[in-house]
């Protein structure tokens, strides 16, 4: 079993950055993907960005290609987000998944452990 906690969701203008947060524990955090979703309200669970073991590979989301950065700390057994160029419509609840698979990163069904989420919000 992995457990996931984020951290770093709030608040936030227009325009401003965020750095989100994934704590993992109770396995070895390098062996496992992480993966980055976010779920807006009334909206499915969207990919948003994955990173591989050894965080020398990165795949982003369309919607966030170029604004967001997905990174790892494999010391500290955490993933981050840092997110930036913020706008309304990135306002969701931001989830961090992990998977010790192959296959395919890009949907929910490729993650085998979820943490709780973090609400991230953007104000005009």
């Amino acid at each position: 079993q992995v457990q996931l906690v984020e951290s770093g969701g709030g608040l936030v203008q227009t325009g401003g950055s965020l750095r989100l947060s994934c704590a993992a524990s109770g396995r070895t955090f390098s062996d496992y993907r992480m993966g980055w979703f976010r779920q807006a309200p009334g909206k499915e669970r969207e990919f948003v960005a994955t990173i591989t073991r050894s965080g020398g590979g990165t795949y982003y989301g369309d919607s966030v290609k170029g604004r967001f950065t997905i990174s790892r700390d494999n010391a500290k057994n955490t993933v981050y987000l840092q997110i930036s160029s913020l706008k309304s419509e990135d306002t969701a609840v931001y989830y961090c998944a992990a998977t010790s698979r192959g296959g395919y990163p890009y949907t929910e069904s490729g993650y085998d452990y979820w943490g709780q989420g973090t609400q991230v919000t953007v104000s005009s």
